[in-house]
């Protein structure tokens, strides 16, 4: 939401509606990526099952037949790794996709050899655990060691679409809260997370955009007029951006508790702007939020 109302403030002449639809558009494609890093575990699996197979074919060959299980076959068994090549959601997914992981082999191998190498999994193969529970857990700490905060990774998404690049910070963590969701127990049904929770978030976005674009000059004035110590023209524009958008949440979203847009927002701000400008911005919605309260103008 934040890089599209920064472009629609960017392209004079695009209305309301036409940004609506962007939103709906790169709310889709941020699903898709979600899905699509999914996938990529389902890749490292296969990788490691032809590793293993390739490692077995050369000793027969050689005849030096040995039945120990190497890394890449422990990797392959993992059992985590087993539930999600056989989730139904994901392989439909998997299925539709014209473009595929295949075209980033080199890629996949080259994050393929950081799992193997890393301290994670090196641990994991000494305990020699290799309960569910354990296969769960290595693939969750690998994917956020090597993948998650990947720049390799996030130049190879940005080429795919100018949208990912921009959610992969949030997705990874839905991506994290998938793992930690799926038990022994789960079949190939299991459901992957939803688009949406729920009809109203979906509503609650198209309303908060709509609502901070129609608003925007009384939210921009409130920043004006609030702003200490530095001219308004001086800012950061993403900065402005940034508190347009919690200030309309705060003023026209009753429901949202103020510590939670805070908290959202200064976030927010940490991965769109300048390193010093969730400090600045905290303090400026601060300011203007006691105000409002002190005028009676904000009831939460």
């Amino acid at each position: 939401m934040v890089q599209l109302t920064y472009a629609y403030y960017q392209n004079e002449g695009k209305t309301i509606e036409v940004a609506e639809k962007e939103l709906m558009f790169s709310m889709g494609k941020a699903y898709d990526l979600y899905k699509y890093l999914l996938s990529v575990l389902v890749r490292m699996k296969t990788l490691a099952e032809q590793k293993d197979a390739a490692f077995r074919a050369r000793n027969k060959r050689l005849q030096t037949h040995t039945d120990d299980v190497t890394p890449d076959g422990r990797f392959a068994a993992n059992l985590f790794l087993a539930q999600l090549a056989e989730n139904k959601e994901l392989g439909e997914y998997i299925e539709k996709q014209k473009q595929d992981w295949i075209e980033e082999d080199a890629f996949l191998k080259k994050t393929y050899t950081k799992f193997m190498e890393n301290d994670v999994f090196r641990f994991y193969l000494d305990k020699e655990d290799y309960t569910y529970e354990a296969d769960r857990e290595v693939v969750r700490k690998l994917y956020k060691t090597c993948i998650c905060n990947n720049e390799d990774f996030d130049s190879l998404l940005e080429d795919h679409s100018l949208y990912w690049n921009d959610d992969k910070d949030i997705i990874d963590s839905f991506v994290l809260k998938t793992i930690k969701r799926f038990n022994e127990a789960s079949t190939p049904e299991q459901p992957l997370l939803p688009e949406f929770a729920s009809d109203e978030d979906r509503e609650f976005a198209v309303k908060l955009f709509r609502t901070t674009l129609e608003r925007g000059m009384e939210m921009r004035q409130l920043i004006k007029d609030n702003c200490k110590n530095w001219e308004f023209n001086r800012l950061a524009y993403m900065d402005v951006i940034i508190m347009q958008i919690a200030l309309t949440e705060i003023f026209s979203i009753p429901n949202i508790p103020l510590n939670v847009t805070f908290n959202e927002y200064l976030d927010i701000a940490k991965i769109y702007s300048t390193p010093r400008s969730a400090s600045y911005i905290n303090g400026l919605l601060d300011s203007i939020v006691k105000k409002a309260k002190s005028e009676n103008k904000l009831l939460k």
